[in-house]
């Protein structure tokens, strides 16, 4: 069996460069005082703010939108088990709500805090810079066909 060079090993590489991404984000966000906020986070964040703004559009929204955890757990592509602990944390952290689903006391509705909603200008400011910094010389063209090739990669094992 051949040996291969890391640098030529896709995992290797992809690992590599989100575990990159991961330091630079968190040390952006505690220089940008929202230590509060970890890179795990951004998936389930952005997911809520999304469907917030997607209620804002309708007019369907209360003061926060809600969604049922295993809804989100969908949306951000991780298992229940996953799910559980990462919201824990969050909630630990001052960013969700969880509240029983009236009905069904085995369903939980996740929301945003206050200070869910107020992190929003600041995190995104923090990942726009990371991201434009790390991906710096990097065609637009070149960027879109790797994004397209992480959601082929994800479509194909069906993780999409």
């Amino acid at each position: 069996m051949e040996i291969i060079d890391p640098v030529d090993c896709p995992y290797y590489l992809i690992t590599r460069t989100s575990l990159l991404i991961t330091s630079v984000l968190k040390k952006g966000f505690t220089s940008a005082n929202i230590d509060q906020v970890k890179p795990a986070y951004l998936g389930v964040l952005m997911s809520l703010w999304r469907h917030e703004d997607s209620k804002k559009t309708t007019n369907k929204i209360s003061k926060n939108a809600e969604l049922k955890i295993n809804e989100l757990a969908r949306m951000v592509n991780l298992e229940p088990s996953s799910m559980t602990g990462l919201i824990d944390r969050m909630e630990r952290d001052g960013l969700i709500i969880r509240q029983a689903f009236p009905g069904d006391r085995r369903a939980q509705h996740i929301s945003l805090t206050e200070n869910g909603h107020s992190v929003r200008e600041s995190v995104m400011k923090v990942v726009d810079e990371t991201l434009t910094n790390i991906f710096r010389n990097i065609s637009e063209d070149s960027l879109k066909s790797a994004k397209e090739v992480l959601r082929n990669v994800l479509a194909n094992n069906q993780e999409i």
